[in-house]
């Protein structure tokens, strides 16, 4: 198997990763979104917009 980050071998204390360094790198793209899986459901889009809307809500 091979770290989905850099294609490096993994290591056992990181698997699937083969650092914390590529660990901590997927955290992020977690974190910030980069994963996000698209929809075409209007419900989603609506959801979405209100929660862009709300007056606590922080710019990305």
């Amino acid at each position: 198997m091979t770290c989905p980050i850099c294609a490096n071998p993994t290591d056992k204390r990181y698997r699937p990763f083969c650092s914390k360094r590529c660990a901590d790198i997927d955290l992020g793209k977690w974190i910030s979104g980069d994963y996000a899986v698209p929809s075409d459901d209007p419900e989603d889009a609506e959801r979405a917009i209100d929660e862009l809307n709300r007056p606590d809500s922080k710019p990305h």
